[in-house]
């Protein structure tokens, strides 16, 4: 069973309300396709594999996860949800970024943005959240390197 988290932001001017939606926790086909063997060592040190990208990037991109906030681009929206590009939180804190995809964040922002709505748990399983942390810290323009499921292995993930 999914659950849905709705988050209504006011937004002035030309846009007026906007309802957002954004499906968190539950189970879904991403979780049944992936198993250790889909998420494979980097081919090269420091890249994700051509496996691990392409599992990201379909876990990205599905309707309701990522990509409903963070955007195609991975900009996401100014003030209202975090850009993904350049992010020194995602370069220097990249398990940490892995614990708030499988659990979610109630804490959002930083020292000069806090984001109105928190962020929903988004997947269900580490090789999953390490895929989609290491599609974006190698896309949009960024060259982050990797997190490992082995570097994940003690994140708990809460129960839902």
């Amino acid at each position: 069973m999914k659950t849905r988290n709705f988050i209504a932001i006011a937004m002035a001017g030309f846009f007026g309300l906007a309802m957002i939606t954004s499906c968190g926790g539950g189970k879904t086909n991403e979780q049944a396709t992936t198993d250790s063997t889909a998420v494979t060592a980097a081919a090269q040190p420091g890249a994700p594999s051509a496996e691990q990208m392409a599992l990201g990037k379909s876990i990205y991109e599905t309707p309701g996860k990522c990509i409903t906030c963070h955007m195609a681009t991975g900009q996401g929206i100014a003030n209202v949800f975090p850009n993904l590009v350049g992010s020194k939180f995602l370069l220097e804190q990249k398990v940490l970024a892995v614990t708030q995809v499988l659990n979610g964040s109630l804490k959002v922002g930083n020292k000069t943005i806090k984001y109105p709505a928190p962020m929903p748990p988004q997947l269900g399983s580490a090789d999953s959240a390490v895929a989609v942390i290491n599609y974006v810290l190698n896309s949009f323009g960024n060259a982050g390197g990797v997190v490992t499921v082995e570097e994940v292995k003690d994140v708990v993930i809460d129960p839902r």
